[in-house]
């Protein structure tokens, strides 16, 4: 387990008051809302009984679920109270559609039939532990059940590497946040987060045993779709 997962803050990682988190995280990350359409529609598309949202924070994600009539009942799961307690606020009118769990990504997960997350996975430091995640999560699903995850990508070659924060933070300076400021943001963001390559992502899921694929992208954000085959191949 790793510090972060421990004691994770978004309050001190982000270096804002949780109050303001919705509407900077749009400042933040492109395609923002979009990216949590995306995610919420492929996990209800099977129908779920049961969705686990990993690091759901202040519940945007959650909420953008739980709109599917389909979806049965969803469980919020995050290290960080403060977010928890957003999460509560924002997602009162789903009533008993919706629980809560302060839990880390270690922590044992039931039975479901849909998993999420939305910027969550990046602070899994390794590739290692994140196919360790991944698999846990394929244990985790139903046959025919879906993993949804929006999250940032970055490559590793040098080139592309530049050119991806080069557009992130032309996203930061549309909304008004100086362009120096933007790259120290990223640096900031480093001491916690870990951004891995889409296919090293892809990779990972489908080693897991998904048959995974990449639904949308708004550079550097994108939503990874994970499906538990009924009847998988081997």
């Amino acid at each position: 387990m790793t510090a972060s997962q421990e004691t994770h803050s978004v309050r001190a990682h982000l270096r804002l008051e949780i109050n303001s988190y919705d509407e900077t995280i749009r400042k933040f990350i492109p395609g923002y809302e979009a990216g949590l359409a995306k995610a919420a529609a492929a996990v209800a598309e099977a129908a779920p009984s049961l969705v686990l949202d990993l690091g759901a924070g202040t519940g945007a994600l959650s909420a953008e679920v739980l709109k599917h009539n389909n979806v049965g009942h969803l469980c919020a799961i995050d290290l960080d109270v403060e977010m928890l307690e957003r999460a509560k606020a924002r997602l009162l009118e789903f009533g008993k559609r919706v629980s809560f769990r302060q839990a880390n990504f270690l922590d044992p997960f039931p039975e479901c039939d849909g998993v999420t997350a939305s910027l969550a996975l990046h602070h899994v430091p390794s590739l290692e532990e994140k196919r360790a995640l991944y698999r846990r999560i394929f244990a985790a699903l139903r046959p025919g059940g879906v993993f949804a995850n929006a999250d940032v990508t970055v490559s590793d070659q040098q080139d592309e590497r530049r050119a991806t924060y080069e557009i992130w933070a032309d996203h930061l300076v549309a909304h008004g946040i100086d362009r120096t400021r933007a790259f120290e943001h990223f640096a900031e963001w480093a001491e916690e987060d870990t951004y891995f390559p889409l296919e090293a992502e892809l990779t990972a899921m489908r080693e897991a045993g998904f048959d995974a694929r990449c639904v949308w992208r708004k550079t550097p954000n994108c939503v990874l779709v994970g499906v538990k085959l009924e009847s998988p191949e081997n």
